[in-house]
């Protein structure tokens, strides 16, 4: 299950053409029989994460669940740690208890909000995944921008974009699968 934001709902693109959908089909390519509940919702917040958590993974029962949430937050400047830190901490704490897996994805915020917020930002989901022993999951919005794989807003992937952040998800949550 992908619990995310508009990266995940593939704003933009046909919702086919959204990392999700594509990371269903190519695992089931791969003969891996599995089922990507898409929970991605366009604007959401870890906050909005946090209270359709319970009740997603009261109805899905997921075996995996992939946090890519705080995007939104970040862009509004909330603060790293009493807002958005929290909340994911919440979130990865009721899934594993839950009994999921959980692979965290490390979202990057535009340059233009400063080195110390956006490093901070960053070093976040990193501390997140070294504290839960979780799979982290890191893009470059910098190598994303370089390699034309951006629409025109410059925050969401284009249809190639979307290929490249399957690839690394799917390289990432392999093991995660067994």
């Amino acid at each position: 299950m992908v619990v995310g934001d508009s990266l995940s709902a593939g704003y933009g693109v046909k919702l086919e053409e959204s990392w999700p959908s594509i990371l269903e089909k190519n695992l089931k390519a791969a003969n891996i029989n599995i089922k990507i509940i898409n929970a991605g919702i366009s604007g959401d917040t870890t906050s909005g994460g946090l209270f359709r958590l319970p009740k997603l993974l009261q109805e899905y029962k997921p075996n995996l669940v992939i946090l890519e949430l705080g995007g939104n937050d970040g862009l509004r400047g909330m603060s790293i740690k009493k807002i958005i830190k929290k909340n994911l901490d919440e979130m990865i704490r009721m899934s594993l208890e839950d009994g999921a897996n959980v692979a965290l994805v490390g979202v990057e915020l535009p340059p233009n909000y400063g080195e110390q917020y956006t490093s901070k930002f960053k070093s976040m989901y990193i501390e997140l995944a070294d504290d839960y022993n979780l799979t982290l999951i890191e893009g470059s919005i910098k190598e994303m921008v370089a390699l034309n794989l951006m629409q025109a807003d410059g925050i969401h992937p284009n249809t190639n974009g979307h290929l490249k952040i399957e690839e690394e998800v799917r390289n990432k949550i392999l093991t995660l699968l067994d």
